[in-house]
């Protein structure tokens, strides 16, 4: 089975199509810090954000984001994901719930991809529904989908063609969130599994 996954793996890399390069990706990055310092770097700013990195897909992009903040925050996590099949998704189930301490604050919700939208709607909607303050959906990656989305990011790295990407934390079946870029995995190979 373990022979399997791998020849299945690099199968799908190798057919697929890098369409960011690392350096981009690490642009990217920068562009985001930058946007958040300068949002909250003011030393005579009060505030206090609490940043929430939404598990598992955004451990790259808030791993990578989190040194070059240069602000006090607080970090935590949450898990959130959709169950259902893999094109249309299914209904949300929290795995990690936000803690009590949202209440008042200012967050910054970081994930690593706005594609649908389903998701990162509800999370925003849970946090306000627990009493923050200002919610700020803080995303790596924006797929450019032809509908509207129920939710819009209010601070993105990069935007990013209707295709299934994975790198920089985004997976296929689990494989390839190491990728230091993003690589398109073509549909056919996604049917093949």
């Amino acid at each position: 089975m373990q022979d399997y996954h791998l020849d299945h793996a690099r199968t799908l890399l190798r057919n697929a199509e890098e369409i960011v390069s690392a350096e981009r990706v690490q642009a990217a990055v920068k562009h985001v810090a930058d946007t958040l310092n300068a949002r909250f770097g003011d030393p005579e700013d009060i505030s206090f954000p609490l940043v929430l990195g939404v598990m598992g897909g955004a451990v790259v992009f808030t791993g990578q984001l989190l040194p070059q903040l240069k602000f006090p925050l607080e970090f935590d996590y949450i898990h959130v994901s959709r169950y259902g099949d893999d094109d249309q998704g299914g209904r949300v189930v929290w795995k990690v719930i936000p803690r009590p301490n949202v209440a008042g604050r200012t967050i910054i919700v970081l994930d690593d991809i706005l594609d649908e939208g389903e998701t990162l709607a509800h999370v925003k909607q849970r946090l306000l529904d627990m009493g923050a303050a200002e919610v700020i959906i803080t995303v790596f990656a924006d797929k450019a989908i032809k509908r509207n989305k129920p939710v819009k990011a209010d601070i993105v790295g990069l935007s990013i063609p209707d295709k299934f990407v994975v790198g920089f934390g985004m997976d296929v079946y689990g494989y390839w969130r190491n990728l230091p870029g993003l690589w398109a995995i073509r549909q056919e190979d996604l049917k093949a599994k």
